[in-house]
């Protein structure tokens, strides 16, 4: 069997720097027309000077033939300067990312005290630009599984009524509670979702011995909330649309006494939600959440090449080069019952 569909965008991509990057930002540019490229490299990516700067290395990166915008965010701080915000969307760019300090990877400079970004989050509804939201509280007393849902109560919530007119997505959605905050919001939030979230539930991450390479934050939730997930991802609300997170870690910073977060998958990210997708038996609902529901939230154009996969099993790599190190990727050494056979 194939599937025709419009060529998607990836709304939240993880390319890292230097020879890292390179190793893996050809997977993404092979199958996706753009993608939204997060900020959070140490130092983390500040100003548009920086952004342009980065941008231009991931341009320079890419294989001989690539036809691939990557989609620049900025790092919100406390400290982020008002004036970056009009030279942002002059430079089009999408947005800023919000990271609560401490919440994931290179996070630390991330926000504590939310009135204190206030004025820029203003200045943004006034531009346009969108806020890339990782919401997770990260109060130690809070338990890891429902920083989630604090987070909607203690801080998403009230700021959707403090900036009324500021679009927001809603990352890496992983919870019921989350899912149906964004289904009762208004159309200015929208929400993207991992292929891990959809596949996997924290039993696949813990029962018969850790899986680091299953780690990501927020971390995997239980089988009630994969299953919203997957209603959602399959349904008819537009509001809801493909951001891998893919966010590669070399094998050696995974495997290790505190391994770090993230799930690596730009080498099958399409495949595997057509996985999904068919499972569900809602294949004919793929190009929507892929293709059309992201770029229409963003008020971007859809892309006009096509792309098609195919029904045919192929054997994941056990790992794939990143740098100096290897990146062990989602299903390594399994089969996925999809791939991609072109760009058209």
């Amino acid at each position: 069997m194939n599937l025709t569909i419009t060529r998607p965008d990836d709304w939240h991509l993880h390319l890292r720097d230097g020879r890292a990057m390179a190793d893996v930002v050809g997977a993404t540019a092979a199958v996706f027309g753009r993608a939204v490229v997060m900020p959070n490299l140490r130092p983390p990516v500040t100003s548009v000077d920086q952004a342009l700067d980065y941008r231009g290395r991931i341009l320079a990166a890419l294989p001989a033939g690539s036809v691939f915008e990557p989609l620049m965010t900025l790092y919100l701080t406390e400290l982020t300067c008002l004036d970056e915000v009009p030279r942002a969307r002059d430079a089009g760019f999408v947005g800023f990312k919000l990271y609560p300090a401490g919440a994931t990877t290179n996070s630390d400079a991330g926000v504590t005290d939310f009135d204190r970004v206030a004025p820029v989050l203003e200045a943004m509804e006034a531009c346009g630009l969108a806020l890339l939201v990782h919401g997770e509280v990260t109060n130690p007393e809070v338990d890891i599984f429902d920083r989630e849902k604090v987070f909607i109560d203690r801080v998403l919530a009230p700021l959707l009524r403090r900036h009324e007119g500021l679009r927001v997505v809603f990352e890496h959605v992983t919870t019921k509670d989350a899912v149906e905050f964004v289904q009762a919001s208004s159309p200015r939030i929208g929400a993207t979702i991992t292929p891990q979230h959809l596949l996997l539930n924290r039993n696949d991450m813990l029962v018969g011995g850790v899986k680091p390479h299953h780690y990501c934050l927020p971390v995997l939730k239980r089988e009630a909330d994969r299953q919203a997930l997957l209603a959602a991802a399959t349904g008819a609300d537009r509001r809801f649309f493909l951001g891998t997170d893919s966010a590669p870690h070399g094998r050696s910073t995974k495997e290790n006494h505190c391994g770090c977060a993230g799930c690596y998958s730009a080498h099958a990210a399409l495949a595997l939600y057509a996985e999904v997708f068919d499972a569900a038996g809602a294949l004919e609902r793929l190009e929507g959440f892929a293709s059309l529901h992201g770029a229409d939230f963003y008020g971007l154009p859809r892309n006009r090449d096509r792309i098609r996969l195919v029904r045919d099993s192929w054997t994941v790599p056990e790992s794939y080069p990143f740098g100096d190190d290897v990146v062990v990727p989602l299903r390594a050494g399994e089969e996925i019952t999809w791939r991609v056979e072109r760009v058209e």
